[in-house]
């Protein structure tokens, strides 16, 4: 065992070097954790923000100019004032994603009791925004007239007070939780990525038949390679999740970042096993990409990252309660937005644990066979 531990070792600081002599996936590794978070903490929102608005006011009255200003930022940039013509072009040109059409008389209609229509054109491929957007301007819209006519609001008028309290996310940031969740799809990826291109990188430039001549066995050749790599992930995650999300970013942490490490190390020996069971079924760097991708994708869809579990339909929801990176996000929103402690993601820890078991296994037999085939 110690002489096993040992070729072990040995074979981490190969890899180690081998990696650090890799610029392209040094740089990557680098990007990822770094700019990468910042990138989509910044520039992915799922709230509204500066959507763009365009006027067509052919009342312009008091009541037609008081909704125009009520249209502020940091929800909608100023409204822009366009005849019809050019509402249609801007709208067919993605200049605008909300076109507010006022007809003439809208104020004198409102007055003398007639229900005038006020048209709202959406650019629903703005899907996020035009969602959340068009509740908000109704809101603003229909709270200007309320207020012209002295109508008192609805929410006054019924026998009960409804108070909100949002946990864990006060202001409803999505810096907030896209920047976790872009930690957690970074360790995903590059465990695949690092340990896969490893092993094709020893295939391609022939170093693996010169592991073949030394007195080490697969399993140590392939548990230094989920080791070195798995490691280089695990610091680099916990570095980000520390210096960027939290000082940068300014994210609150509510949980353990220890016991958020602990649950990383383990979901690291499934993701690594994965990639190296990719890496023996491509013999190639191109096809290892190629296999990589619906892979990749279909595992970051399912997790939960990117849409709740609960919203995918019932069976797809019992399949994926058995995939390491859905019970993997699971636990890291847990632990890092909740506060969770060990009794609340015992059950994703263990299903985390368990999947890594067998695709260490499997990563293990594959291994072997591929290195038996090269001699």
């Amino acid at each position: 065992m110690m002489r096993w531990l040992l070729n072990v070792g040995l074979l981490c600081g190969k890899e180690l070097r081998s990696l650090v002599h890799d610029r392209v996936l040094l740089g990557l590794i680098v990007f990822a954790f770094s700019a990468g978070v910042l990138l989509v903490a910044n520039g992915v929102k799922v709230e509204v923000s500066n959507a763009t608005i365009a006027f067509i006011d052919e009342d312009n009255s008091p009541l037609s100019r008081r909704m125009r200003d009520a249209v502020q930022p940091p929800y909608f940039k100023p409204p822009v004032m366009v005849d019809r013509a050019e509402a249609l072009a801007g709208m067919d040109r993605g200049d605008y994603i909300f076109v507010v059409d006022i007809p003439p008389g809208f104020q004198s209609d409102v007055l003398a009791g007639r229900v005038p229509a006020v048209q709202l054109r959406v650019d629903a491929t703005a899907m996020t925004q035009a969602g959340l957007g068009t509740e908000y301007l109704n809101e603003i819209l229909m709270g200007e007239v309320d207020d012209m006519l002295h109508v008192p609001s609805p929410i006054d008028q019924v026998p009960f007070a409804v108070q909100s309290r949002i946990r864990f996310n006060p202001n409803s940031e999505s810096k907030w939780f896209t920047s976790v969740m872009q930690i957690v799809t970074n360790i995903t990826i590059l465990s695949i990525v690092l340990v896969g291109a490893a092993v094709i990188r020893e295939r391609e430039h022939g170093t693996l038949e010169h592991l073949l001549v030394m007195p080490v066995s697969a399993s140590e050749i392939a548990v230094a390679k989920i080791v070195t790599n798995g490691l280089v992930i695990f610091v680099g995650a916990i570095l980000s999740l520390w210096l960027v999300v939290h000082v940068w970013l300014g994210v609150p942490i509510a949980g353990s970042v220890a016991l958020f490490a602990a649950c990383s190390l383990l979901y690291l020996f499934s993701a690594t096993a994965l990639g190296i069971m990719l890496a023996t079924v491509a013999p190639t760097m191109p096809q290892f990409g190629l296999l990589v991708v619906p892979v990749y994708a279909v595992a970051y869809l399912l997790s939960g990252a990117a849409t709740p579990v609960e919203s995918m339909p019932q069976v797809m929801q019992v399949v994926v309660r058995f995939l390491p990176t859905t019970q993997f996000v699971n636990l890291s929103q847990a632990i890092l937005y909740r506060d969770a402690g060990l009794g609340a993601i015992a059950l994703p820890l263990l299903t985390v644990t368990v999947t890594g078991i067998v695709f260490l296994v499997f990563a293990l037999m594959r291994f072997r066979s591929m290195l038996a085939r090269q001699e």
